[in-house]
């Protein structure tokens, strides 16, 4: 099957040039003068490689390629010009030409780049189908949920997921923030280039720029070779940055930087880059609050909630646990050779009621771990209480009997519960970040134990 190339030019003689020479080399061609021409022929055909001359009547060259990027992001598209510039050159690559030909066009530098291009996109083409079954784990299907706003979200979700602007989720830990910013990536024309998600409160402040800026060698103790930051290797792609308002003030106003100018200074060098990112942030914490006290620069926050989406909690959406559960009995029966086939109505009982400061998270370990130690068909209460029976039934009436203050009442939940639970559960029941779970710690004085 031949190659169908689309030469958009209104100088006659070059494009009658140009088709002879690229019919020969054995391609499909379609001429056309102007932009508005060649939107009719891509609407109508399919189109693998299209060549535009900047200077055209009525649209030209340059918002030709910001319409087909928009509608074909798939189509690799070469630009032509008789008047070269540095200037025009930077705009056609940034606006996703894929490359830049000055006039007059040395025709085998042209079969050369063609060959390349259309090798290179049929390469990612097939990336991508492999990686279909991949991406499906965050494709909406994929996301249960028969709650009425869990649904509203997700309509809403499907209708910006192409858009180019930044996304700020919301939502208490556990509730699913990165998989929202994966299905939003998944659906949109980035799908094919990188999701990188970051933990900000993850990474300590003395790297932020290191991992995210890139270094050069030799500009700080330990820099060994010249590194790529995180952001330069999502170029084109997506950032999730989980946590944000974990970020210190001053790494706050160098991540604006970056937002508003869209592009980096690697640690130690002179020169910047420029990058093509969409921002998705998420935080399990009151942003705005936290903007009114000081803690969140307000110009941060304005750039990063362009679209907002709030995350409702588990217990908010009783009506679907009882979907994730029997999703995640199936996932984990077939992960690990099981065939679990029924959860006695007791356990879901004992599931809907409980409150799930954990939430979806919480559960999904829960029935995994149901799973792995069923010695049966059937998941029973018992392994559901003996999880959960602490949690639900005694701390919470203990607690609010004493009429602890919020401070005493956290201070209490660790030391009760760090001798039975990770840091990550105990920071997931609270509703917080292992760093704040740690902040605390080393507040009150509490010494994490080894317990065997």
């Amino acid at each position: 099957m031949f190659n169908k190339i689309l030469l958009v030019d209104n100088e006659i003689h070059l494009t009658e040039s140009l088709e002879r020479f690229l019919f020969e080399e054995g391609y499909d061609v379609i001429t056309c003068i102007n932009a508005e021409n060649a939107l009719e022929i891509l609407d109508d055909q399919s189109i693998d490689l299209i060549i535009t001359d900047i200077m055209l009547q009525g649209i030209n060259g340059i918002e030709l390629l910001k319409i087909i990027k928009n509608k074909r992001p798939e189509i690799p598209v070469i630009i032509t010009t008789a008047y070269a510039s540095l200037e025009t050159a930077v705009e056609s690559l940034r606006g996703g030409a894929a490359d830049y030909i000055t006039k007059p066009i040395i025709y085998e530098e042209l079969k050369q780049v063609i060959r390349k291009i259309l090798k290179n996109n049929k390469n990612s083409r097939e990336n991508i189908s492999r990686k279909g079954t991949i991406a499906q784990n965050f494709d909406f299907k994929n996301i249960i949920g028969q709650n009425n706003e869990f649904i509203k979200i997700l309509e809403d979700i499907k209708k910006i997921a192409k858009s180019r602007s930044n996304v700020l989720i919301v939502g208490e830990t556990g509730t699913g923030k990165e998989l929202i910013a994966r299905a939003i990536h998944n659906n949109s024309y980035r799908v094919n280039q990188p999701f990188i998600p970051i933990n900000c409160s993850a990474i300590p402040e003395n790297l932020f720029e290191s991992e995210l800026f890139g270094h050069i060698k030799g500009s700080f103790t330990g820099a060994l070779i010249t590194k790529k930051g995180l952001f330069e290797e999502a170029n084109g792609g997506t950032v999730f940055l989980d946590e944000i308002a974990d970020l210190s003030l001053p790494l706050q106003a160098k991540l604006l930087r970056v937002i508003e100018d869209r592009e980096i200074r690697p640690v130690g060098s002179n020169q910047s880059n420029k990058i093509d990112i969409r921002f998705i942030t998420a935080t399990s914490k009151d942003i705005f609050k936290e903007t009114l006290i000081g803690r969140f620069r307000d110009d941060l926050y304005y750039r990063i909630n362009v679209i907002t989406i709030k995350l409702p909690s588990l217990k908010d959406r009783k009506e679907d646990i009882v979907l994730l559960i029997n999703y995640f009995i199936n996932k984990y029966s077939k992960e690990n050779g099981k065939k679990i086939s029924e959860i006695t109505p007791e356990a879901i009982r004992i599931l809907v009621n409980y409150g799930w400061p954990g939430n979806i998270r919480e559960l999904q370990n829960i029935i995994e771990r149901a799973v792995l130690l069923c010695e049966n068909e059937v998941i029973n209460e018992a392994l559901i209480k003996d999880y959960l029976k602490d949690e639900n039934l005694s701390i919470i009436p203990n607690f609010l009997d004493s009429k602890l203050s919020i401070t005493d009442y956290t201070r209490s939940f660790i030391i009760r519960y760090e001798k039975t639970h990770s840091e990550q559960e105990i920071a997931d029941m609270l509703g917080i970040t292992r760093k704040s779970l740690w902040e605390k710690r080393k507040k009150w004085g509490l010494i994490r134990k080894n317990y065997n």
